[in-house]
């Protein structure tokens, strides 16, 4: 690793160079290898979803090896950051090989990959760290037994898999709700001084994404898939994991939640319920925003991004 072999002055030096390499080398790679991707067949229920049919898709299988590249030579990382890269690999290939697949994967199968997945970064977590959580708007301190705390993880690490999977349908938009997200994340880590062995990962992760946005701005060139969504989601319940703040998903993913969360509210309510408050909404709130009130593509990626901003500037006031 290039960071452990330099001199703790030439640190910051290492930073510059390690953001640079993740993002151009996500350019080039993204322009090399994006023909040989899976093609997309087009969303038949989504609004628009045929507009995507031919284009590439699965580009997460591009943009996260080069992340994990990335941190592996410009990143401090310890066992248990190592055990998170891999994971996020791994959710990644998951992704991938049902973008790639002719039939797609069922629900049943994709959801209890992701619970062995957020199993494992609970199990991980508690190995290296304790049960307790900072309730950081609220400034208090919470002890939870490590099995509640162990399965409140599992929770996180599930839904920020599966409702940032879904918020996937705009061009730009659950990239760059991620960026916004994991901005957030990496400002709150570093007001609070916990998870700081993180951050480096957490700027290069982001700067892999804008590599990836390079070529997924409207209208776009090529799609992230599931490769890329998946990998996005378990990243963002780490990152929070990490500051030792968790609960922070809440406001600092909030677009996420509710374009992504709303949708699988509603189909387990009619599943489980059989009742259907959401009659009127189309789902993810992204289509209902785009063929109910005529939002274009951009408008939908500018003002759910200026939402999440403002969010993320209170809960930076709200910490300190």
């Amino acid at each position: 690793m290039i960071y452990m072999l330099l001199p703790e002055s030439y640190s910051s030096v290492c930073a510059f160079a390690g953001i640079l390499f993740a993002f151009l080398t996500t350019i080039a790679a993204t322009a090399k290898l994006s023909q040989y991707l899976p093609r997309d067949g087009g969303r038949e229920y989504a609004h628009d979803g045929k507009l995507s049919a031919g284009k590439p898709r699965g580009a997460g299988v591009i943009f996260v090896p080069v992340f994990a590249l990335s941190a592996l030579l410009f990143a401090p990382v310890s066992a248990e950051n190592g055990i998170y890269l891999v994971l996020t690999v791994v959710c990644m290939l998951t992704g991938f090989f049902d973008d790639a697949s002719k039939k797609p994967w069922g629900e049943l199968r994709k959801g209890l990959l992701d619970l062995g997945v957020a199993v494992l970064v609970a199990r991980t977590f508690l190995l290296y760290h304790s049960g307790t959580v900072w309730l950081a708007l609220f400034h208090r301190q919470l002890s939870l037994p490590p099995l509640v705390f162990a399965a409140l993880t599992v929770v996180l690490v599930w839904t920020s898999i599966n409702v940032t999977n879904c918020s996937d349908g705009v061009d730009g938009l659950s990239g760059t709700l991620t960026l916004v997200t994991l901005m957030t994340v990496y400002a709150v880590s570093r007001i609070l001084g916990k998870g700081e062995d993180f951050s480096m990962p957490i700027l290069l992760f982001s700067v892999c994404i804008l590599g990836y946005l390079w070529y997924n701005a409207t209208p776009s060139r090529l799609m992230m898939g599931d490769a890329g969504s998946r990998a996005m989601g378990l990243f963002i319940s780490i990152a929070l994991l990490k500051t030792g703040s968790p609960f922070l998903y809440i406001p600092t993913a909030l677009m996420l939640i509710l374009d992504g969360g709303l949708g699988l509210l509603k189909v387990s309510l009619i599943r489980v319920f059989h009742v259907n408050p959401f009659r009127r909404v189309r789902f993810p709130l992204h289509d209902h925003v785009r063929k109910n009130l005529n939002w274009s593509n951009t408008q939908t990626v500018f003002r759910f991004a200026i939402i999440q901003i403002i969010l993320a500037a209170a809960v930076i006031f709200g910490i300190q």
